[in-house]
């Protein structure tokens, strides 16, 4: 295992992050579009930029974030058959392709409608503000999404016809899709705003894994993420991490921590949460894998411009249970 980071990169931030033990990257974002920021050139040069500074380019983010489907750089992706969609994924494929020719290994993308929802924060650890979620608190009768009305069974229909599109692709080219789940959980039989968010359980997340079967496809698997998709993440997140590891699903790990559980939690420093970090990086250990550790949603401190203070302790964190468990 090895520590990670996801980040913009500038050349300052890649000086900040070698400073601090930071070797493997994902990121930053070539382009929200197929230009020539993603041609096999464009790509290479951000390679070669990245590791000038030490640092090895594991992982780049496709242009399918987390954002409400509203404001996504390809929306059709989601949002059902249209001549839109087929070229949309052409793009895709095109990138994964470029990629792979760039020397770039790993993708990570998402597939979410909502982007990811919040309800405010609570004070945290030294004075640190923790991003909260509490279902109780959203609105009783949201407007729908820009999607409308989407079951989960539409849903796993947009899914399937995009991973059959571009996991052959992956494979030919031998580049890992990672994808990252739907965040947070909401009620399975209600969604929120008329979406039914199938990547937000781990039912989902293991039904997702089987519909391509493939090395090349599985997870960014975000345990902040899953965590909130359990009633008990203390007790529960470990044999999540069992099932995915053993079956060689995990591309990427952001290591994250919460208090609470479905439907009601709070992102929290590193060791401020209900789970045991170190008996997670105990069972990364245990299932084999091998990628990268990486930050993930760190709470903002008072007075720390820019986030250093906060991703540095992190860092040295995930550093400190790396060699713990060996």
């Amino acid at each position: 295992m090895k520590l990670g980071h996801q980040d913009s990169g500038s050349d300052e931030t890649l000086r900040r992050l070698a400073a601090m033990g930071v070797r493997h990257l994902c990121g930053p974002a070539p382009s929200a579009r197929l230009d020539d920021r993603w041609s096999v050139e464009g790509l290479r040069r951000l390679k070669e930029r990245v590791e000038s500074f030490g640092i090895q380019l594991d992982m780049l983010p496709l242009p399918l974030d987390a954002v409400d489907i509203a404001y996504a750089e390809y929306p059709h992706i989601l949002l059902g058959n249209s001549p839109e969609r087929d070229r949309e994924i052409d793009d895709i494929c095109r990138m994964i392709r470029n990629a792979a020719q760039a020397g770039i290994p790993a993708l990570k993308y998402n597939l979410s409608l909502l982007g990811v929802v919040r309800t405010g924060s609570i004070a945290g650890k030294w004075g640190a503000r923790y991003s909260a979620f509490d279902y109780r608190k959203l609105p009783k009768n949201p407007t729908l999404s820009e999607a409308g009305r989407v079951s989960a069974d539409e849903y796993w229909d947009r899914i399937t016809y995009f991973l059959a599109r571009v996991i052959p692709v992956a494979a030919e080219c031998k580049v890992k899709l990672a994808c990252h789940p739907h965040d947070p959980a909401m009620p399975h039989e209600a969604g929120y705003r008329g979406v039914h968010t199938v990547l937000g359980s781990v039912a989902g997340l293991k039904r997702f894994i089987e519909i391509v079967p493939s090395d090349y496809h599985g997870l960014n698997f975000c345990q902040g993420t899953v965590a909130e998709m359990l009633a008990n993440p203390a007790r529960e997140i470990f044999d999540v991490i069992r099932y995915f590891g053993v079956r060689r699903k995990i591309f990427n790990v952001h290591f994250r921590n919460i208090r609470g559980g479905f439907l009601t939690f709070a992102e929290t420093l590193i060791d401020d949460g209900d789970v045991d970090m170190l008996e997670a990086m105990r069972v990364y250990k245990e299932v084999g894998y091998d990628g990268m550790i990486m930050p993930d949603h760190v709470p903002a401190i008072p007075g720390d411009r820019g986030g250093f203070l906060a991703h540095a302790y992190t860092f040295g964190y995930i550093q400190g249970l790396i060699a713990a468990v060996g």
